[in-house]
């Protein structure tokens, strides 16, 4: 990948954002994880270039940077911009926490909200947890140490675990992918489960099981 190739990835971004924006969506994220380019760049594991964007932290991150700094530009500021990050490479020698904490204030800095707090996802052979709540550390050290919001996300499957990561200041966010797949009605059930009531979608409403004399 040329600069050419680069500038010519900048512009994709933007026009992605500018796409976002005409249609009116309020969050815009920029996926920077799981083995995806711009993770690809930032960890030392997969940058083995050796022009100003390989090489040192800085010039690793330098992509990530040049794309965000676009995206702000585009989206403006009075829009919530998101980061989504592999916090670490879960590998030696690889990308780590306490680079992720320091890349959370030089984004913070470039306007970004918040961070999307995932990880692995690099390397094949990286051996990664799966307990739950595994990541919910990462977040919790990139908010406190890293100055910025965070969404917490990894095997969090029922409100009470949720709860807890809001109410212990781990996070800011907690955000469901799986659990969400697994159970299309984890609102209601969340609803359930602390002892909260909300009202059922109008569609919704025949389903609702009704107490029989």
């Amino acid at each position: 990948l040329d600069k050419t190739g680069i500038n010519e990835l900048v512009n994709d971004f933007i026009m992605a954002t500018r796409r976002a924006k005409n249609i009116g969506y309020d969050v815009v994220e920029i996926h920077a994880a799981h083995g995806y380019l711009l993770h690809q760049f930032y960890s030392p594991l997969s940058n083995t270039r050796t022009d100003e964007y390989g090489g040192s932290f800085e010039n690793r991150i330098r992509l990530l940077i040049e794309i965000t700094r676009a995206v702000r530009n585009e989206w403006g500021t009075e829009k919530p911009l998101f980061v989504r990050l592999s916090a670490t490479d879960w590998t030696e020698g690889g990308w780590t926490i306490e680079d992720s904490i320091r890349l959370a204030g030089v984004l913070k800095n470039e306007g970004v909200h918040l961070i999307d707090t995932s990880s692995g996802g690099n390397l094949p052979v990286a051996k990664i947890p799966n307990t739950p709540g595994y990541q919910v550390d990462f977040a919790s050290r990139i908010k406190n140490e890293g100055g910025i919001l965070t969404g917490a996300v990894g095997l969090i499957t029922s409100a009470q675990q949720a709860e807890e990561i809001i109410a212990g200041n781990k996070a800011d966010f907690v955000l469901l992918a799986r659990e969400s797949l697994r159970n299309p009605n984890f609102p209601l059930t969340a609803a359930h489960q602390l002892g909260d009531e909300i009202h059922w979608p109008i569609q919704y409403e025949r389903a609702k099981p009704r107490k029989t004399t």
